[in-house]
C-alpha cells in the first residue's frame, strides 16, 4: 500500500507538471522570420559579442556561423570575440580565422587581466571590455557554444523593434550528442520552461518573474547602459538572470521567446562538464534557496524514477512473475488488484515521460530520443540540485573550467 500511495502521488505530480509544461509551450511566443529584412539595409548597427574562455573546440565554428548567418555589412555589423585569457588555443584559433577570412566585420580581442581589487565572475569582465569598444545600437551577447541560424540577427532585431523590447532573449534549439546530455538536458530545459513560464516572464507587472538565457541576449544599448550593464553584475555567477531582473525592475521591457529558429546550442559535451556547469548555476538561479533545491529534487524523483522503481520492486518480489506464470493462483490472491493497479499507474506515468519530451521538443527542437531513460535522467537532476547547493555554500569543487568561484554577498 505504501508503494501504491507513492505512485498515486507520482501520478498527481506528473499530471500537474505536464499541464504546466503544456501551458508554457502553448504560450511561448515565436519570432516570425518573414518580418526580418533579408537585405543588409538595417537602420541600426548591431555588435555581436562572444566572450570566450577555453573555447578552442567551439570558437571557430561559432564565428563562422555568425558571419554566414547574415548579409549585414560592416556598416551594420561587428563581431567582437573576446578571449578571456584562455589557457588553451582559443585566442590563436580566433586570430588565425581572422587572417583566413579577412572579414572586416570580425574583430578579435585579447582580454586584459581582471582588476586586482575587484571580483569579476564568469564572463562579465570579458563582456564589459567588449562593450567599451562596441559601436552598435544593439548589443547581442552569445556564447561560443551557440550557432546562429540564417537571418537570426535580423529577425531578433525586427522583433525587438516591432514589440518595443529592450532585452530580447530566447531558448535556442538544444543539441545533444553524448548520453549524459540526452539524459539531463531535455529534462532540464523542460524544467526551465515550467519554472519560468513565458507569459509570466513577459508580463511587465510580474517583476519577480524574470529570466534570460545567457546563450542569446539582445539588448538595446540604451537599456543596457541604463541598468549598468555587466559592470553592475560583475560579481554575479548567474548574470543573465540578474540582468533580466534589472531590466524588469527598471520598467524596461523583457521579451523571452522560443528561439529554435534563431540558434542552436550544445552546452556541455561530457558528464563532467555538465555536472560542473549546472551545479555552478542552479542554486544561485534559485536565489540560494535550499527549499527550492529540495523541492526540485523531490519533484524530479517522484516524476521520473518512481514508476520505474515501483516496477522494479514488483519484479524483485516476484509479483509480476506470479501474475504471468500462476494467473489462476494470482486471481484468488488479494494482492492482485494492488499489483495490477501498481503496474497500470507505473505505465501511465512512464508514458507521460514521453509526453513531456514531446512537448519540450516544440520549444527545444530536441528529438524524443532516449525518452525511456527519464528515470535515470530525473535522478541525475535531483543529484545536481542538491550538489549545486552544497558546492555553492561550501565552495568545495565550485569551479568553472578550473576557475574557482565565490559568492557575491
Amino acid at each position: 500500500m505504501i508503494l501504491l500511495t507513492l505512485l498515486i502521488f507520482s501520478l498527481i505530480v506528473s499530471t500537474a507538471y505536464t499541464k504546466n509544461l503544456r501551458r508554457s509551450v502553448k504560450n511561448a511566443p515565436r519570432t516570425n522570420s518573414s518580418t526580418a529584412k533579408p537585405s543588409p539595409a538595417l537602420a541600426r548597427k548591431v555588435s555581436v559579442i562572444v566572450p570566450a574562455y577555453n573555447e578552442a573546440e567551439n570558437i571557430r565554428d561559432c564565428a563562422i556561423a555568425i558571419l554566414e548567418s547574415t548579409a549585414l555589412s560592416v556598416n551594420n555589423l561587428e563581431v567582437l570575440i573576446v578571449d578571456d585569457r584562455s589557457t588553451d588555443d582559443t585566442l590563436a584559433i580566433a586570430q588565425t580565422l581572422q587572417q583566413q577570412l579577412n572579414d572586416p566585420r570580425l574583430k578579435i580581442l585579447a582580454g586584459q587581466a581582471r582588476p586586482a581589487n575587484e571580483y569579476w565572475a564568469g564572463k562579465n569582465w570579458a563582456c564589459a571590455q567588449a562593450v567599451q569598444l562596441a559601436t552598435g545600437d544593439f548589443l547581442l551577447f552569445i556564447d561560443a557554444d551557440v550557432r546562429l541560424k540564417p537571418g537570426a540577427i535580423e529577425t531578433a532585431i525586427a522583433t525587438a523593434e516591432t514589440e518595443k523590447i529592450d532585452l530580447f532573449t530566447c531558448m535556442p534549439a538544444l543539441v545533444c550528442d553524448c548520453l549524459a546530455e540526452w539524459l539531463v538536458q531535455p529534462l532540464m530545459f523542460n524544467h526551465l520552461a515550467v519554472c519560468f513560464d513565458f507569459t509570466a516572464v513577459n508580463d511587465a507587472a510580474k517583476t519577480d518573474s524574470a529570466f534570460a538565457g545567457g546563450p542569446f541576449m539582445l539588448f538595446r544599448r540604451s537599456a543596457y547602459e541604463q541598468i549598468g550593464g555587466h559592470e553592475a553584475v560583475a560579481g554575479e555567477i548567474v548574470e543573465d538572470v540578474e540582468l533580466a531582473r534589472r531590466i524588469k525592475r527598471a520598467g524596461l521591457k523583457l521579451g523571452l521567446y522560443s528561439g529554435s529558429n534563431l540558434a542552436s546550442v550544445r552546452m556541455y559535451r561530457s558528464w563532467s562538464a555538465l555536472w560542473e556547469g549546472w551545479t555552478k548555476n542552479l542554486y544561485l538561479g534559485a536565489n540560494r534557496s535550499w527549499g527550492m533545491m529540495i523541492y526540485m529534487a523531490a519533484i524530479m524523483l517522484f516524476l521520473y524514477p518512481m514508476p520505474w522503481l515501483a516496477l522494479g520492486i514488483l519484479l524483485a518480489n516476484g509479483e509480476i512473475a506470479n501474475l504471468i506464470t500462476n494467473y489462476q493462483l494470482a486471481i484468488s490472491n488479494y494482492h492482485l488488484p494492488i499489483t495490477l493497479l501498481t503496474i497500470g499507474l507505473s505505465a501511465i506515468v512512464i508514458w507521460q515521460h514521453y509526453t513531456l519530451r514531446r512537448l519540450g521538443a516544440e520549444i527545444s527542437d530536441c528529438p524524443t530520443k532516449y525518452w525511456w531513460l527519464g528515470g535515470l535522467g530525473g535522478t541525475l537532476i535531483a543529484a545536481i540540485a542538491i550538489g549545486s547547493a552544497i558546492k555553492t555554500e561550501t565552495g568545495w569543487g565550485w569551479t568553472w573550467r578550473g576557475r574557482a568561484l565565490q559568492i557575491n554577498n
